[in-house]
């Protein structure tokens, strides 16, 4: 397995390491909690010496993710490469019928697979349900709200970028990660996002656990593209925000 030079995806060369940890897990263990027979991170040498220092294996990380999105015998023949992380990607979002322009950035190819899960989350909640999360996003006149609504008022704050674009894709991540591994993000842990957090995490756990029963026959590499996909999604917010909030400083 060798890592290919890929510029959607270098950016967790600048991640720490505690952060990617939720990533190798997603690489190297199964939703039920066993270790993936397919995965070689955690059977290479720079495990050995770094153990959970990831930051110092961060291309053996991308290399698998880039390996896993790739067919085997052709990985095979392109001297242990996968294929580069915008086909991963894009292939996920062929897989859950991700409405995506090809030729879009890979963070907005991203942000339309999180509007897809929200989209089946919304659709899942009761009026009741819906009035409780505009609420805590501060919307008013609760009593019109719709799924459409609160749509319309998510994709413009994914549109809009910055923080936060990177709250809402923190509770969307934190929802997908406890319906497939029983447990949210280890760095969403901000008291601010509680409440939203709560309301959604059910809603978007029926909404992941549908479309992963519909791909679940479709091979064993799904179940690992996906979820990488979708924390990949988030780190790469964190870091434009933390990036961002550098350039503000600095200014």
């Amino acid at each position: 397995m060798a890592y290919r030079t890929d510029r959607d995806i270098e950016f967790l060369g600048n991640i720490k390491s505690e952060n990617l940890a939720d990533l190798v897990y997603v690489l190297t263990h199964d939703t039920d909690g066993s270790k993936r027979w397919t995965e070689e991170i955690t059977e290479s040498g720079y495990y050995r010496q770094y153990g959970t220092d990831y930051h110092e294996y961060w291309h053996l990380i991308a290399a698998e993710i880039q390996a896993f999105g790739a067919n085997t015998f052709a990985t095979m023949f392109r001297g242990g490469q996968g294929v580069p992380y915008r086909e991963v990607a894009t292939d996920v979002c062929d897989k859950l019928k991700v409405n995506y322009n090809k030729a879009s950035s890979i963070e907005i190819i991203e942000n339309n697979l999180l509007m897809k899960i929200l989209s089946d989350a919304l659709d899942n909640m009761s009026q009741k349900e819906l009035n409780e999360l505009a609420e805590s996003i501060g919307m008013k006149q609760r009593s019109l709200i719709t799924p459409e609504a609160l749509m319309g008022t998510f994709q413009a704050v994914f549109r809009a970028g910055g923080f936060k674009s990177y709250q809402l894709t923190l509770i969307v991540v934190n929802g997908v990660m406890k319906a497939l591994l029983g447990r949210g993000l280890s760095f969403a842990g901000n008291a601010a996002l509680t409440r939203t957090m709560s309301i959604l995490t059910g809603p978007i756990g029926w909404a992941i656990t549908g479309i992963w029963t519909a791909v679940d026959i479709a091979g064993p590499a799904y179940r690992v593209t996906i979820p990488a996909v979708i924390q990949i999604a988030v780190l790469r917010q964190k870091y434009l925000y933390e990036e961002a909030a550098k350039d503000v400083e600095i200014a």
